[in-house]
């Protein structure tokens, strides 16, 4: 048995995910860059588990901004495309 189960998101929260999405990517490589610089992430030329840690968050916190983004953008598409009336039926 199959079932097809949809949401539809409003406009308002499909830009919300976007810019949340967007937001991540702004931020994100910013921090990482900070925590390369940063005094603490090397050891002898060595990363260190502060490096470490901190790597696996962005690399987590990119991951997750991108769903959330991509999200947003296909509920905005989808809502663009149940507010277009029927060519067929003109409803």
């Amino acid at each position: 048995m199959e079932y097809s189960v949809g949401v539809m998101l409003s406009r308002r929260w499909s830009a919300f995910l976007v810019l949340v999405g967007v937001w991540t990517w702004v931020i994100w490589p910013r921090f990482g860059l900070a925590i390369w610089n940063d005094d603490r992430s090397f050891a002898d030329g060595a990363p260190t588990p502060f490096l470490w840690v901190h790597a696996v968050l962005i690399v987590a916190s990119l991951a997750i901004g991108t769903t959330v983004g991509v999200l947003g953008v296909r509920g905005r598409r989808a809502a663009r495309a149940s507010a277009k009336p029927d060519r067929v039926t003109g409803s």
